[in-house]
């Protein structure tokens, strides 16, 4: 384990938000890691497939403990993903392990696989799905995560796709989960898509789509104001669009405008693709995988719509949201708006206005507000 320890002990989040109550690795990474030794000594390269690791320190472990090449890995998060690569290239070992979508490329021929429970469900049952639909018959994996964040509920989700659960002891407040015996598939459940007649809109998301084909109370509440947001607008940008039902109602209502749909899931990325072709707007809805918008030419949209999260991983931090409240200020044009949407105690008006623009308060519910702020001449960021 000493290899394994200093490893571990040099990786870093970035570009994810870095905080001192933010960590690269945690007690359920180690615990995986040991638990899954054994099996890990067992197979060869080729044989090991990585779902969800955060930042690097089960696929990078794996490495260092075992010798392991050719580790297949995918992370939902593309920050998560970014991480990985950072940490693989200061550490040299870049050249032990490739990127992959969940899906057949990611799993076939894997042995072991090493998975950090979500706090999906739905995110669980996709994976899980195609871990037995995909990897050898003998397949373990070993799934792991924080005690205070598992329920038994996994544990159910898991024994659809699995005839064996079974639970590690615990250490250090994490568990594990070792989980074989692939039953029988059926049809992909995955996409699921649901019709929400209010907004005559086809919702289509992936396991790991936030609020999955529903919509969320935040969502709804911003749609109460779509017609008052910039009537002019030709370029709008939903930033972190999930399954894309801003993106998609916005380009329904108005005929004349292209909308950039950006998040950092892989899982609401395929998710809001889908929900654009299946309500015919895909020639003006384009949607792209990305951290806060960081890609999106500055002075290029006229309206960014916002319902940004409170939460970097399990963490409650407000990072995450401020580096897209500074991005969208480089992104919009002056006079362009941002309208958000948040939980009314994190009071991140003085946060917008001093990042993007004049902020005044549209309107607030027992829970959310709604803010629109305008970028002005004297902000104009080149």
């Amino acid at each position: 384990m000493g290899d394994i320890e200093e490893v571990l002990g040099r990786l870093r989040r970035y570009p994810d938000v870095e905080a001192l109550n933010l960590y690269a690795v945690d007690a359920a990474d180690r615990l995986i890691l040991d638990v899954a030794a054994d099996a890990l000594d067992a197979v060869g390269s080729g044989e090991v497939a990585v779902i969800d690791d955060g930042y690097g320190a089960l696929t990078l472990g794996a490495v260092a403990g075992h010798g392991l090449r050719d580790i297949r890995v995918h992370q939902d998060l593309l920050t998560g993903e970014q991480a990985l690569a950072n940490n693989a290239r200061t550490l040299g070992l870049s050249d032990r392990y490739a990127v992959h979508a969940l899906g057949e490329q990611l799993l076939a021929g894997a042995r072991v696989v090493l998975l950090r429970l979500p706090r999906v469900l739905a995110g669980l049952a996709e994976a899980a799905d195609a871990i037995a639909r995909y990897a050898e018959p003998d397949v373990t994996v070993f799934a792991g995560g924080r005690d205070k964040y598992l329920t038994h509920s996994m544990n159910d989700v898991l024994a659809q796709s699995f005839s064996e659960v079974h639970a590690s002891r615990g250490r250090q407040k994490s568990r594990t989960l070792l989980v074989e015996g692939p039953k029988p598939v059926g049809e992909p459940p995955f996409p699921v898509s649901e019709r929400i007649g209010e907004l005559d809109l086809e919702v289509v998301a992936h396991g790991a789509a936030f609020s999955g084909p529903r919509l969320d109370i935040g969502t709804r509440f911003l749609l109460e104001f779509l017609d008052k947001m910039k009537p002019d607008a030709r370029d709008a940008v939903d930033l972190g669009c999930g399954t894309g039902i801003l993106a998609v109602s916005l380009a329904k209502a108005r005929p004349g405008i292209r909308v950039l749909g950006t998040d950092q899931s892989a899982a609401a990325v395929a998710s809001a693709r889908a929900t654009a072709a299946a309500n015919a707007v895909a020639d003006r809805v384009r949607v792209v995988r990305d951290d806060a918008m960081s890609s999106a030419a500055a002075n290029s949209a006229d309206l960014v719509l916002c319902n940004p999260p409170f939460h970097v991983g399990a963490a409650v931090h407000t990072g995450s949201a401020i580096k897209m409240f500074a991005e969208t200020g480089r992104v919009l044009r002056p006079g362009g708006e941002l309208w958000t949407v948040y939980n009314s105690h994190l009071n991140y008006r003085g946060v917008i206005q001093r990042m993007v623009g004049q902020t005044e308060v549209i309107g607030r519910n027992r829970k959310f507000t709604i803010t629109r702020s305008v970028r002005g001449l004297r902000d104009s960021r080149r």
